[in-house]
């Protein structure tokens, strides 16, 4: 055990170690083998389960396309919750273009500066689920996997509660940076509206990984496939139709991210999770400092990719025709 501990360090605290080494010295001294994860106790088998070889192209096409369908199962999904979720900003930056360029530039810079920043920081630090499930899930600890999530729900909660100020100070910020008053104006307005978005972000981006790592990725996909289509009959309702203006944008868009994490909520809640889901634990409060800064590095390398778009928008407020330039490059 004291091997496994050293190869998992976050797998389990300190005490559910020596917990688990007491249970097991417990079992020898009557006589029972120890039980142990079958991954630890099972060893590797060069020939087992893999492809014979290949000699001939017939074969090497016949292979190819077995490999592709299992990749594709799994990647296929993947890659539509991506993309539909992604769309919720860019659908309502297209109704937020029907109500004129100033609109248009408001949601942009909220969209890619100010929610950016937050998108960035949170999904970065929830991206630290990913090693951390990745190994409950190969070491068997299923139950491991609920904890993790809601340790991280926890720790990006609290970030998410001082991000919010970038929301409620957006435009004494963006004035700060050298953007027009009138553009700084309208995304403060549309910022004060989005606050809840954060706290979505907080829960969905943990659940996200909690499922992948089970491979629950079709239910991931049918619940952002139907939050994507609410979402573009309730923009066109609320923006255009009633003529709630930004006001209606903003509240369809935190709307469809809350509907998705419910959604996802109900759906590990309901048992189909087995193991991984046991209720709510008081362990998730257990080793919050070391998930912080396993969360913190997480958060840094995924910010360093997704900012560049961000300073290019606060660039083009720079430019003579602000309100065009930011409408432009948004689009683009």
């Amino acid at each position: 055990m004291g091997d496994n501990s050293n190869r998992y360090p976050l797998l389990s605290s300190r005490e559910e170690q020596q917990h688990q080494e007491e249970e097991a010295h417990h079992q020898i001294g009557h006589g029972r083998r120890p039980i142990t994860s079958p991954s630890f106790t099972s060893s590797f088998v060069s020939d087992a389960d893999d492809i014979a070889p290949i000699n001939d192209a017939r074969r090497f096409f016949k292979e190819f396309s077995i490999e592709a369908k299992k990749l594709w199962y799994i990647a296929g999904p993947a890659i539509f919750t991506v993309v539909a979720q992604y769309s919720l900003g860019a659908i309502t930056q297209v109704f937020s273009g029907h109500l004129g360029t100033l609109e248009l530039a408001a949601v942009s810079i909220q969209n890619f500066v100010i929610s950016g920043f937050t998108f960035g920081i949170l999904l970065g630090m929830g991206s630290a689920l990913e090693t951390l499930c990745g190994q409950a899930f190969g070491a068997g600890q299923l139950d491991m996997l609920g904890i993790y999530m809601q340790r991280s729900w926890i720790v990006l909660i609290a970030t998410g509660v001082i991000l919010s100020l970038f929301y409620i100070f957006a435009e004494p910020i963006l004035l700060l940076i050298g953007q027009t008053p009138e553009i700084s104006r309208a995304t403060g307005v549309f910022c004060l509206w989005m606050v809840p978005e954060i706290f979505a972000y907080a829960l969905n981006f943990p659940i996200a990984k909690f499922l992948q790592a089970q491979s629950k990725i079709m239910a991931m996909a049918a619940i952002s496939a139907v939050a994507l289509v609410l979402h573009t009959f309730f923009s066109w309702l609320l923006v255009l139709k009633l003529e709630w203006g930004l006001v209606g944008a903003a509240v369809v868009m935190n709307a469809s991210w809350w509907f998705i994490v419910v959604a996802q909520l109900v759906y590990i809640f309901s048992g189909t999770c087995d193991e991984a889901w046991s209720g709510f634990s008081w362990k998730a409060f257990h080793n919050l400092w070391g998930f912080v800064r396993l969360s913190f590095a997480s958060a840094v390398m995924l910010c360093l990719e997704l900012w560049y778009f961000m300073i290019l928008i606060v660039f083009a407020g720079y430019l003579k025709n602000a309100k065009v330039s930011v409408d432009a490059l948004s689009i683009w």
